[in-house]
C-alpha cells in the first residue's frame, strides 16, 4: 500500500471504525434493552443505525470513486424492488459484489433490511462483522452437516421481519476466478454437464434449503447478473479507496418463488438452469458489453449517503478536537505514542477489510473430477471467504 492510498485510507478508517464502534454500542444497547421486550421495534432501530454505517461505504462508491453502477431490468421488476422480501442469487464476479448489491438496495430504501450468507469468521471483523451480526446476517462454517441447522433456523426466524428485505446468497460459493473457471471446466466435461464460460457451477444445497423454509413468506427470487464492460477496470476496494472510477452492469431478473417447482431435486436443476442461462448472457454481454439499452433504468446518486458522511466526519472532527483539548495528549511523548498506536490499529484494520474483499489469488491444483466432489457434483476448490 504506497503513501498515497494510506492518505486516504487513514482519515477514512478513523471515520469509518470510530464511527461504527458507536452504532456497534447502540446496537449492543437495543439488543439488551429493546429486543427482550419487542424484536420487531429492535429490528426497525437497528435497520436505520445499521443504515448510517452502511452509507458510508456506499457513499465510497457513490461520491469518491463514482462507481457507475447502471441496472437492467423491467419496469415491473424495477417497481418493486425494496417493496417486497426477496431472495437473490448472483454470479460473484467483483471484489465488491457485496458493495454492489448495497448500492442497489440503497437505490430501492432497503439497505438497512438487506441480509446475505456469510462464512462464519465473517462476523469476527471489528465494526463491520459486528454489526453484520446484530443485523441478523446468516454465518456458514461451509460444513453441512453443521450448517444446515443453522440456516434453517436463521431462515425460520425471518418468518416475522416486520419490513421488506433482501438476502443475498452466492450459490457458486467462492468468487469466480480463471484458475475455478478451469476447475469447473474440467470437471463438466468429465461428467457431461454443460462447460461453463463465464460462471461456475452452482452448489444448490443452501439455495434449495432456502426455497424450501422461504416459500411461505417470501414472493420473489430475484436473479442478479453482475458484468464488468471490457472498457472498464475491475472495481477493487483499494480502487474505491483511491478514488479510481470503475462501471458495472447489473441485470436483474424476477421470479415468483410460487413458480418454482415443488421437489428438492427440481429446485437444484432450476438453480442450475439460471446459471446456464446467466453463462449465455454473459457471453452476449461480452459481445455486445451491454445487456441491453431498453431496460437500462436510471437510478441516479442519491444525496443521502453524502450527508451522512458529511455527518460523521464533522462529528468526528469536532470529538477529536474537543478531546486533545481536554486531554492535552500530544503534549507527551505517552500521548503521541497512543495516538499513532491508534492510527496504526486502523490502517490494519482497513488493510484486513481490503484483504477480505480480495478474489484469490493462488492457482488451485488439478481437480480430479471423480475423487473430488461434493454431494451435488460441483467441484471442490479451496475454500474461501464467502458474501
Amino acid at each position: 500500500m504506497g503513501i498515497a492510498p494510506a492518505a486516504v485510507i487513514a482519515p477514512l478508517g478513523l471515520m469509518f471504525f470510530f464511527s461504527g464502534l458507536v452504532v456497534n454500542f447502540i446496537q449492543v444497547t437495543c439488543f439488551a434493552l429493546v429486543r427482550p421486550l419487542s424484536k420487531n421495534t429492535y429490528r426497525k432501530i437497528n435497520r436505520v443505525v445499521a443504515e448510517l454505517l452502511w452509507l458510508e461505504l456506499v457513499w465510497l462508491v457513490d461520491w469518491w470513486a463514482e462507481v457507475k453502477i447502471q441496472i437492467f431490468t423491467d419496469p415491473e421488476t424495477f417497481r418493486v424492488m425494496g417493496k417486497e422480501h426477496a431472495l437473490l442469487i448472483s454470479n460473484h464476479k467483483s471484489d465488491i459484489d457485496w458493495l454492489v448489491g448495497w448500492v442497489l438496495a440503497q437505490r430501492s430504501g432497503c439497505l438497512g433490511s438487506t441480509l446475505a450468507v456469510m462464512k462464519k469468521s465473517s462476523k469476527r471483523l471489528p465494526v463491520i462483522g459486528w454489526s453484520m451480526w446484530f443485523s441478523e446476517y446468516l454465518f456458514l462454517e461451509r460444513s453441512w452437516a453443521r450448517d444446515e441447522s443453522t440456516l434453517k433456523f436463521g431462515l425460520e426466524r425471518l418468518k416475522d421481519y416486520p419490513l421488506p428485505f433482501w438476502l443475498a446468497l452466492f450459490v457458486e460459493g467462492t468468487r469466480f476466478t480463471q484458475a475455478k473457471l478451469l476447475a469447473a471446466q474440467e470437471y463438466a466435461t468429465s461428467t457431461g454437464l454443460p462447460v461453463p464460460r463465464n460462471v461456475l457451477i452452482p452448489r444448490t444445497k443452501g439455495f434449495v434449503s432456502a426455497v424450501s423454509h422461504m416459500r411461505s413468506f417470501v414472493p420473489a427470487i430475484y436473479d442478479v447478473t453482475v458484468a464488468i464492460p471490457k472498457s472498464s477496470p475491475p472495481p477493487t476496494m483499494l480502487r474505491l479507496f483511491k478514488g479510481q472510477p470503475s462501471v458495472v452492469h447489473v441485470n436483474i431478473k424476477r421470479y415468483p418463488m410460487k413458480d418454482l417447482p415443488e421437489s428438492d431435486d427440481e429446485v437444484g436443476q432450476w438453480c442450475r438452469d439460471r446459471f446456464i442461462a446467466k453463462d449465455a448472457l454473459l457471453d452476449e454481454h461480452k459481445a455486445n458489453d451491454t445487456f441491453g439499452d431498453q431496460y437500462l433504468q436510471d437510478t441516479g446518486r442519491p444525496i443521502k449517503s453524502l450527508v451522512v458522511v458529511i455527518s460523521w466526519a464533522c462529528i468526528l472532527i469536532l470529538g477529536i478536537v474537543k478531546f486533545f483539548q481536554w486531554s492535552s495528549l500530544l503534549s507527551s511523548w505517552v500521548g503521541i505514542a497512543a495516538s499513532a498506536t491508534t492510527l496504526a490499529v486502523v490502517m490494519l484494520l482497513m488493510h484486513i477489510l481490503i484483504l477480505f474483499s480480495q478474489s484469490e489469488r493462488s492457482t488451485p491444483a488439478k481437480v480430479a473430477p471423480a475423487k473430488q466432489k461434493n454431494v451435488r457434483g460441483t467441484p471442490e476448490t479451496k475454500p474461501e471467504k464467502q458474501h
